[in-house]
């Protein structure tokens, strides 16, 4: 415990350090003022950090179950819009905003839910957001008209926002960098496995219940999580961690204890000012968040681009009824399954081959070899399932075609995500946020012009253009953050 005068007062970045328990002074001059709380050694057991790895995996796990449902959410209404449209007596294209404003809403919740998170800390956020979207989707089962059905799938979206933003913070909060592509392997894939299963289960139910059963499943399935998340989980943001020791042994000792984020901080008021505007004050004003942010909202879009338009491919260019149509999305989880496995396995090898040949210090730019893989694979994914559905070839071409997107996707998205986590360790949450506002909008809108781009253009043509944009896009982002990243990320430490 320390008490520090107001000369001794720590900056941000070392703050950053005793939080993540990498620096422990071993003592200030006493000068009355309140005592420093920081982590009682290098293994002190309260530090996430520090957690067994059985812990660690359970966390990683459950939280990304919270993101698989979430997204799942959103993608599972696809095959039964022309029921909802016919029982709620609305067009084709009102009753597709119940897909796209769940979208939508992921775009905007982030930006104030993540911050929060850095304020209240990970758990009571992601626990609220959760019982959030629980109500509200569960609400829009009994919908009897449009208006009641949009407003609900927007409030679901904002609570389910949370789960899906605040989840990535949270398993980076007990991961060392260099296991950070083994944790990345599961988190970053079985979110993204939402979309794509989300269309195979709404076929099933819908051949054995109402429409109305795909909001009730996934409130009962989210409440198991939630459950499981407030019985056995802790809180894993550090500064939270640290602030509630403090305020116990303020509260034990009757002295003044307090962390460096509380001495810098003082007032929750003061707290959400400046985490409210963190997202924002990042994608304004960092490029290189600007640069993975246009990566991975292109990257989003053109998911959701597929994903939408994947059953219509089946159904009526193929012929094949609307179950049939979904069992082709499990060639996109294949895709997925592969990349999430592999690339997290290299993710750690890589970093740590790159960490050894610079004498033992790891950097940043780390990361980002393995977004070329993706950068590469996206358009030759587009490619060859676009022209091979023009042609009509066996359904397996299709299909090989999605899978490789599918994995370009994941292999890219990934290390890009990875890359972030590393720049803005300190404020993962709120960086992730500003990332991913761009992608949730582009999911919003690419699947707008999608089939009127088919019609007129075709498979073929429509993919080659969404390709060749793909390149200019994905092959100079991870060049520019290669050669100039560390500079780029200088501009932060300053605005700091």
């Amino acid at each position: 415990m320390i008490i520090p005068n107001s000369s001794d007062i720590i900056t941000e970045n070392q703050a950053s350090k005793l939080e993540k328990g990498l620096v422990i002074p071993d003592a200030f001059p006493v000068s009355g003022e309140p005592q420093l709380v920081t982590w009682d050694g290098l293994s002190d057991p309260s530090n996430p950090l520090n957690w067994s790895q059985g812990q660690k995996w359970f966390t990683t796990l459950l939280a990304s179950l919270g993101g698989l449902v979430t997204l799942m959410s959103g993608a599972m209404l696809a095959p039964v819009l022309a029921k909802i449209s016919k029982d709620l007596r609305v067009s084709d294209a009102e009753a597709s905003l119940t897909l796209s404003v769940y979208i939508l809403a992921f775009a905007f919740g982030p930006m104030v839910l993540a911050p929060c998170s850095e304020v209240f800390g990970r758990r009571p956020v992601w626990i609220a957001g959760s019982v959030w979207y629980i109500a509200w989707n569960t609400l829009c089962g009994f919908s009897r008209n449009m208006g009641l059905m949009i407003v609900g799938r927007l409030m679901a979206g904002l609570g389910a926002s949370a789960e899906f933003a605040v989840s990535n913070p949270i398993v980076n909060d007990c991961w060392r960098p260099e296991d950070r592509g083994k944790s990345f392997a599961i988190r970053g894939f079985l979110p993204l496995l939402g979309p794509a299963l989300g269309p195979i289960v709404g076929g099933v139910i819908i051949q054995k219940a109402d429409w109305r059963w795909l909001f009730w499943v996934l409130s009962i399935f989210d409440s198991i999580i939630v459950v499981l998340f407030a019985i056995a989980l802790p809180e894993s943001h550090a500064p939270t961690i640290l602030s509630r020791k403090a305020k116990d042994m303020s509260r034990v000792t009757g002295r003044k204890y307090r962390t460096e984020a509380d001495l810098t901080s003082p007032t929750l008021t003061h707290r959400l000012k400046i985490g409210l505007v963190r997202p924002y004050r990042l994608l304004l004003t960092q490029p290189a968040i600007q640069l993975v942010s246009l990566f991975l909202a292109y990257s989003f879009g053109l998911l959701y681009v597929a994903l939408s338009t994947f059953s219509t491919l089946w159904t009526e260019r193929y012929k094949q009824s609307s179950a049939v149509s979904g069992v082709h999305y499990l060639a996109i989880v294949i895709g997925y399954t592969f990349a999430a496995q592999v690339g997290g396995w290299l993710t750690d090898r890589v970093w740590a081959r790159l960490k050894e040949k610079n004498q033992g210090q790891a950097v940043t730019e780390n990361r980002v070899p393995l977004m070329v893989p993706g950068a590469l694979l996206v358009p030759i994914g587009l490619l060859w399932y676009g022209w091979a559905a023009q042609q009509r070839l066996h359904w397996i071409m299709p299909d090989t075609g999605i899978a490789i997107f599918g994995c370009g996707f994941i292999a890219g998205g990934q290390a890009a995500q990875a890359y972030i986590v590393d720049a803005f360790l300190d404020y993962t949450a709120s960086a992730g946020a500003a990332s991913q506002l761009l992608r949730n909008i582009f999911a919003f809108a690419f699947p707008v012009f999608a089939p009127g781009m088919y019609s007129t253009l075709g498979y073929g043509w429509g993919n080659t253009i969404l390709a060749a944009i793909a390149i200019c896009v994905g092959i100079p982002a991870p060049y520019i953050l290669w050669k100039y990243g560390a500079r780029l990320r200088e501009k932060w430490k300053a605005l700091k």
